[in-house]
């Protein structure tokens, strides 16, 4: 550990760093830094291609090294940036100012400083700051939900595939209001849950990264004025919404987003609303399913694989804590709070634009990086899990009276008055024995052959579609 990970003030850039070295180029600054000089460098590039005659197109030479400024971004490059920023007190503004740098740069031929200096001008041509940022930040988005959380998310969701045709046959006795309840199996529950992260991972797919490349307030005031007679809207639109990958044919460069057409300065923020709620949505999940494994740990019906040298509690050395699951729940709910707050306050802006929300977006890694942590906690507590039937097998021995509720739905069936009274009374709020319910079954005045159905039924064959329902998931 450095002494830059032992001071830092966020766990996720101290003692959890390595953990996040997935993230960390994709949603911090330098991450901010390296999508602002792609938006830039693609701009600049679709400009050179748009017909301007005061703009001849680039040779494949100035292409290469454009391209290449976004290819080899780099730390350097990004403290670099933040040296002119020193002085320009503008974020942005140090970028413009930083590729235009790197267009004089030493060790570029004369004919290739010559080409990119008839052009410096054209560089953050008609654009805002917010053209830049907000197209950043949908490309950072894009990125971390395709590399890191939705991969993080389909690794729990794997494991609990797996557990749940594992462990589809292994009955386990339910318990609603935390008391003795009809039995399911392990393998289900897994199953349930499985099937609503793949609803959650879903919605967090679906939601467009939207863009908007439009202007101070949203309407292409200064483009008009510098060409009246192009459509801006149109060639913006092409910018957004082109491949990410340059096509054979035009050799174009885009962003590979959704053009928001309708924007005030800032783009609106809906979209990160409605991503930030799916993922909040899918945390919430994942608490459930933590909640629920460490109850499950407590009884007894998973015991934890051991790991040679770690220590449970300091003064009880029995002890093998479910600490895997209770660092994601923790974790969980720290990303929630933060996306609840991004989701609410986002999509609010004073008149065309107010700043707020410039702080606030600088924290969507930090909402993103506990999920991710989370997901990696969650993942090794699976991993560590091992299944004790003994325990579950003994539980469901001891709960004959769970049994009340197919003897009497049979009962009803043949018509037996008071069929469910009949079981209340003798089974409510009481253990019962295999054989005082066989006695009861025994009396019953339905067919012989459902008598003997009811005689073979245990609370560990009394599971319904359990198993199979886990096996098809």
């Amino acid at each position: 550990m450095t002494d830059h990970t032992i001071s830092a003030l966020s766990p996720l850039d101290g003692r959890y760093a390595g953990k996040l070295a997935a993230l960390r180029p994709l949603m911090s600054e330098q991450g901010f830094m390296h999508r602002r000089v792609q938006v830039e460098v693609t701009w600049l590039l679709a400009l050179s291609d748009s017909g301007m005659p005061e703009f001849k197109a680039y040779s494949a030479d100035a292409r290469v090294f454009l391209r290449g400024l976004v290819e080899r971004f780099s730390a350097a490059d990004a403290l670099a940036i933040k040296e002119i920023e020193k002085t320009t007190n503008h974020d942005v503004k140090a970028v413009e100012y930083w590729l235009k740098a790197q267009c004089q740069a030493d060790g570029l031929t004369d004919a290739l400083k010559n080409e990119l200096a008839a052009s410096l001008e054209f560089i953050h041509f008609a654009c805002t700051s917010e053209d830049i940022n907000n197209t950043s930040h949908a490309l950072q988005l894009k990125a971390a939900r395709a590399q890191v959380l939705l991969p993080g998310l389909q690794a729990v969701a794997d494991k609990l595939r797996d557990m749940a045709h594992t462990y589809a046959d292994q009955a386990m006795l339910s318990r609603t209001h935390g008391q003795t309840a009809s039995p399911t199996t392990v393998g289900k529950e897994m199953a349930n849950v499985l099937v609503r992260l793949q609803t959650a991972m879903s919605r967090i797919a679906q939601v467009p990264m939207l863009a908007k490349m439009n202007g101070a307030v949203g309407n292409f005031n200064a483009h008009v004025s510098a060409r009246a007679d192009f459509d801006w809207e149109a060639f913006a639109r092409r910018v957004i919404e082109t491949t990410d990958a340059p096509s054979v044919a035009t050799d174009a460069l885009g962003l590979g987003l959704t053009f928001q057409p309708y924007s005030i300065q800032i783009e609106p923020h809906d979209y990160m609303a409605e991503l930030f709620d799916a993922v909040a949505r899918s945390n919430t999940i994942l608490i459930d399913l933590s909640r629920d494994i460490w109850g499950y740990v407590s009884l007894g019906y998973f015991k934890q694989r051991l790991k040679a040298g770690e220590i449970g509690s300091s003064t009880m050395p029995h002890k093998v804590n479910p600490i895997d699951f209770e660092n994601a729940e923790g974790n969980l709910g720290l990303s929630n709070a933060l996306l609840r707050h991004l989701s609410e306050k986002l999509p609010i802006s004073r008149w065309q634009r107010d700043l707020t929300d410039s702080t606030v977006l600088r924290n969507m890694g930090v909402a993103l990086g506990y999920a991710a942590l989370a997901h990696q906690s969650l993942l090794q507590g699976l991993n560590k899990l091992e299944l004790n039937a003994e325990a579950l097998n003994a539980d469901l021995d001891n709960a004959w009276e769970v049994l009340a509720e197919p003897i009497q739905t049979v009962m009803r069936r043949y018509g037996v008055s008071g069929a469910y009274e009949q079981l209340k009374e003798v089974t409510r709020g009481q253990r019962v024995t295999r054989q005082e319910l066989h006695g009861l079954i025994q009396k019953l005045h339905i067919p012989e052959a459902e008598k003997q159905r009811l005689l073979s039924l245990t609370p560990s064959t009394y599971t319904g579609l359990a198993a199979s329902l886990a096996k098809r998931v």
